[in-house]
């Protein structure tokens, strides 16, 4: 079972679920845009076993701040604030989509802090034809705010991104999402839990 606490950095509110054994290698785990850190439940279940699992909401989204200023480099300083603030000295590191790239990003400029680095269904650092997302009818659990940023962002990357991944020392697996996914394959943790768990764990 997962506690549930939230913590203050650099002045927003960041929520984040914590389970597994005491003293634990950290494993810090990053939801893709829209969603939470409850997307990660039942394979988060299977890694606390073994790790000690952080799943953070970032910023814009469930129970944590909306504070209105998004991109993906903000939360890249918030998963690094997020990191000093609890001591996490370095860290096992899964991303999946949007939460991939603050992934990345974060192990490409601090790889001093990332061991291993897990990167599922992530957009490659190239420019892509730009759409306009349409925003769900009813009540959001996210910032739709946020939603058009990091779209933004996504659809034209900054070059900077691709020309520093030279930079990532971590040991890094990278995780096929389906077969309507950029990336080809059939392994994501919602719709193949016990495929994306087993090569995970052996990764790790």
């Amino acid at each position: 079972m997962a506690d549930h606490h939230a913590i203050d950095v650099g002045g927003v509110r960041l929520v984040y679920q914590v389970s597994g054994p005491p003293g634990a290698q950290p494993l810090v785990i990053l939801h893709a845009l829209g969603e939470d850190a409850t997307d990660w439940d039942i394979v988060a279940a299977v890694f606390a076993r073994s790790w000690g699992v952080y799943a953070l909401d970032l910023r814009g989204h469930g129970q944590g701040d909306w504070p209105g200023e998004y991109s993906l480099q903000l939360m890249r300083d918030d998963v690094l604030g997020f990191l000093d603030a609890l001591a996490l000295d370095r860290v096992d590191l899964l991303g999946h989509s949007m939460g991939g790239i603050v992934a990345y990003l974060l192990a490409e400029d601090y790889p001093q802090r990332v061991d291993r680095l897990v990167l599922e269904d992530v957009p490659i650092p190239h420019p892509r034809e730009q759409t306009t997302p349409t925003r769900p009818d009813g009540k959001l659990t996210f910032d739709w705010e946020m939603v058009l940023a990091v779209r933004r962002q996504v659809d034209t990357p900054d070059a900077g991104w691709l020309q520093r991944l030279s930079r990532i020392t971590a040991k890094t697996l990278v995780v096929a999402g389906g077969p309507r996914s950029h990336v080809p394959g059939h392994l994501i943790h919602k719709s193949e839990p016990m495929e994306f768990t087993k090569a995970v764990l052996e990764f790790l």
